[in-house]
């Protein structure tokens, strides 16, 4: 296996820290990622969310969500949680005061809320002085519900940061499947020209999906679950 290059010292900030994509697909990966030896001594991770939720109780949450891992302490030194909501302008002094003193470093900011929240969120960090050169933000689909609402969303978010500051992700279209999906569609001389709309009679999707609504009840009640799965389709 390749070696890995280790990145620069960051602070790694998570709004809905304590949300079902945070502890499913978040934390995992960065506790890997911590594991092969990307992150150099100093560097945060920081979880915010509206849960009131002591420091310790959120480790041990994070713990389990990684199933209680063996070489766990080295990560969990990284890992801090606080209470805020981000539309509530009184309790952003905390991650203030967390953050000040480390504008030298990147400072990735990822948005695993519900779509709604992203433009408080980056009205929030201007308005606080949290935005440097080395800040970075994450927007998580979906931005938005539809066409009007997801260009609302980015002008909102666009006036707080510079287009080469806003990354716009899907954690999907990161799976193997999906790449070897897209290498077999458009990498192979044979399968290219017969999958094109105008030879192909109909699409069947079959969603098998054995996870159910769990506690996300709030995210789906307004995107609903079909149009999360077809909206991740689509975008491929």
């Amino acid at each position: 296996m390749a070696e890995l290059i280790p990145v620069d010292t960051f602070d790694f900030v998570i709004f809905g820290g304590s949300g079902d994509l945070a502890l499913r697909k978040l934390l995992p990966a960065l506790f890997h990622r911590d594991l092969d030896g990307q992150f150099p001594a100093g560097s945060r991770i920081i979880a915010l969310g509206r849960s009131p939720m002591e420091h310790e109780e959120y480790l041990e949450l994070a713990k389990s969500s990684l199933g209680n891992p063996e070489q766990w302490e080295g990560f969990a030194s990284r890992l801090s949680y606080l209470r805020l909501d981000a539309t509530r302008p009184s309790e952003w002094q905390a991650l203030v005061d967390l953050l000040g003193g480390h504008e030298d470093r990147i400072r990735a900011v990822y948005l695993a809320t519900s779509p709604e929240l992203f433009g408080p969120v980056a009205t929030g960090l201007r308005d606080n002085g949290l935005i440097t050169e080395k800040t970075r933000i994450v927007l998580e689909k979906p931005v938005g519900h539809d066409y009007p609402s997801a260009l609302a969303i980015n002008d909102q978010v666009g006036a707080c940061f510079h287009e080469n500051q806003i990354f716009r992700i899907d954690h999907y279209l990161g799976k193997e499947t999906v790449q070897n999906l897209l290498a077999l569609r458009f990498g192979n001389s044979l399968f290219e020209p017969l999958w094109r709309r105008e030879v192909i009679d109909h699409v069947q999707i079959t969603v098998a999906e054995e996870l159910g609504v769990e506690n996300r009840i709030d995210f789906y009640d307004d995107i609903g679950a079909l149009r999360d799965a077809l909206r991740a389709l689509l975008q491929q």
